[in-house]
């Protein structure tokens, strides 16, 4: 089954793509992840995003089609993937479908803009080991301390405050319109994120049975 997810930044679209991964067998694929791994490892594209990310805007569409491309022809994907964080756009959808790997479902997931700027700006990872924590719903043991490796912990910029605004309202007017054009093709399945997340995940499940 190919799948995509949408919803905006923080809505929970990492932790159900490892749930229907684990469920289904088919690779979860973040285009965040991998942007974030060039960026660390300083790569000729980390280099080029970064300024992108930082900013709270969304990476030039040629370069992100051009990854998405390259890994959707791996071997782990020909049974089936899940999509998290592309496409973002109307013109990456037109993009996807000339690559000729039809889409199944699209999962929708709907949290309110408080609830995203709840969530983002009490994230904090490790600058570390990379472990992640959030200071209401996964507060380390002391503070600003990660618990595996008692090192200091971190806000990344794209969760700060001012950076999260920008990054809803650029959801709002460029990928928003991808629930039109999934709809209009059928495939488009609403669900509402709930506080535990195993809620929001068995709703997630029965939308993939529907």
């Amino acid at each position: 089954m190919n799948l995509i997810l949408l919803g905006a930044p923080g809505a929970g679209k990492g932790t159900q793509a490892e749930a229907i991964c684990d469920r289904l067998n088919i690779p979860a694929i973040s285009t965040g992840n991998i942007i974030r791994e060039a960026i660390k490892n300083a790569t000729d594209l980390g280099k080029a995003v970064k300024g992108y990310i930082d900013a709270g805007q969304l990476v030039p569409d040629d370069v992100v089609i051009e990854m998405v491309k390259v890994r959707l022809s791996n071997d782990d994907c020909k049974n089936g993937f899940i999509l998290d964080g592309f496409p973002r756009t109307v013109p990456q959808a037109e993009a996807l479908d000339k690559m000729e790997r039809n889409i199944d479902k699209v999962i929708d997931i709907e949290v309110s803009d408080e609830d995203i700027k709840k969530r983002l700006s009490g994230r904090r990872v490790c600058g570390s080991c990379g472990a992640s924590s959030h200071i209401d719903y996964k507060p380390t043991a002391i503070d600003g301390i990660c618990d595996k490796c008692g090192k200091d912990t971190i806000q990344r910029q794209d969760d700060k405050p001012e950076t999260v605004q920008k990054r809803l309202d650029v959801y709002h007017n460029q990928t928003v319109p991808l629930k039109q054009y999934y709809a209009k093709q059928g495939k488009l399945f609403k669900v509402y994120g709930q506080e535990d997340v195993k809620d929001t995940t068995a709703m997630t499940m029965k939308a993939l049975e529907a």
